[in-house]
């Protein structure tokens, strides 16, 4: 008797012993679970998380650096804004410095603004009915073909409309800055023109992506007729000008 029940006590001890072992090796995977889901998260946010090799050698402290300067080296600013700006000319610029457009159409007979910084766009309205719409984008990178401001803006164009081909647009040109009634030089940008049947406004879209400063303009003008898109194409033509980055 004495030996059963001595059989019996070391089969529980043993039971037991291995009862405490899995409740381990389950608490063990649930922690491996949890820092997999951490690290999981780590990358899903953009991060990343290093785990030192206890072999490798200790890295020596990095010397501190000053941040690379906004303004490029030698780039003069001035005399690119003193210039002409066609499309051939777009890598002149400072690289990421965006450019900007002025308000003085608000300033030209007949004209006055309208609802403003409408996701970035101003509005502005002319007594005989038509509207002009523009707009600075900036981050325009994944869109710019690099080293051509003339396939990056037919580029933009596609992107707000897939079935605009390049062969529909035709070059034009708006103000480089200076200042209004007063002769400044002059930016190529691409126009789509709009058809004018009867009873259908008319409209035209003018639009430049400026690659290397990764920002883009952007103006559309809608009328009651050909007549009177004339006439607001030429106050935007005068009027709205594209200002040249200052750095």
């Amino acid at each position: 008797m004495g030996s059963k029940r001595a059989a019996r006590a070391k089969a529980r001890a043993k039971a037991k012993a291995s009862a405490g072992l899995c409740r381990r090796a389950r608490a063990s995977q649930q922690g491996c679970r949890a820092v997999l889901a951490l690290a999981v998260a780590a990358i899903l946010a953009g991060c990343s998380v290093g785990i030192p090799d206890p072999s490798a050698p200790t890295a020596a402290p990095a010397t501190p650096a000053l941040a690379t300067p906004t303004v490029t080296p030698g780039h003069d600013a001035a005399a690119v804004a003193a210039q002409d700006m066609p499309f051939a000319a777009g890598d002149t610029l400072a690289a990421g410095v965006p450019v900007q457009l002025s308000d003085g159409l608000r300033e030209a007979p007949g004209w006055k603004p309208g609802k403003q910084n409408v996701a970035g766009a101003g509005e502005y309205l002319k007594a005989d009915g038509c509207t002009v719409w523009a707009k600075v984008r900036s981050n325009q990178g994944p869109l710019a073909v690099r080293g051509d401001d003339n396939a990056s803006t037919a580029a933009l164009f596609q992107y707000l409309d897939p079935s605009i081909l390049p062969s529909y647009l035709t070059t034009g040109t708006l103000r480089w800055g200076g200042d209004a009634d007063k002769p400044a030089p002059r930016v190529e940008v691409l126009v789509l023109e709009g058809g004018a049947p009867a009873g259908v406004r008319a409209t035209a879209a003018y639009a430049r992506m400026f690659s290397r400063a990764g920002s883009s303009v952007f103006i559309s003008l809608s009328c009651p007729d050909a007549a009177t898109l004339a006439a607001a194409r030429a106050d935007v033509a005068d009027r709205l000008a594209v200002v040249p980055p200052s750095s």
